[in-house]
């Protein structure tokens, strides 16, 4: 009986940690963190995002789909995903980078503001067009 209450008291604790953490890793990061993320252009096809992080300011978990970045400054940005592991990417001005989307905390590493545009893509456009 003892044995049975612990795999339920467990169980139901894992369920509770996995239902609190889905809906922050995929929350929407206009919605999620307005001060950093701000739509400059929105259509069926795509969501224009201009964001931008002060020296050592962090977003908080959030998620994107498939998107084009243009980065508008050199920066150190730091990629922590919901599986507790990180990643710092340096970027260059004037580049892009193709990114499938999923969910990720930024954080701006560097002693500079950090600009970049992120087109956000919404669905495939029609045959034909």
């Amino acid at each position: 009986m003892k044995t049975s209450l612990k795999r339920a008291v467990v169980s139901a604790a894992v369920l509770a940690l996995v239902v609190s953490v889905l809906p922050a890793a995929a929350q929407d990061a206009v919605k999620a963190d307005p001060k950093h993320y701000k739509v400059v252009f929105e259509n069926d096809q795509v969501r224009v995002l201009h964001i931008t992080y002060g020296p050592g300011e962090k977003s908080v978990m959030h998620g994107h789909p498939a998107n084009v970045a243009v980065f508008l400054t050199d920066g150190l940005v730091r990629f922590a995903t919901p599986d507790g592991k990180s990643q710092d990417v340096t970027v260059k001005a004037h580049t892009t980078q193709w990114d499938p989307g999923g969910a990720h905390l930024p954080a701006n590493m560097g002693d500079k503001p950090f600009s970049v545009m992120l087109v956000e893509l919404k669905a495939k456009a029609p045959a034909g067009k």
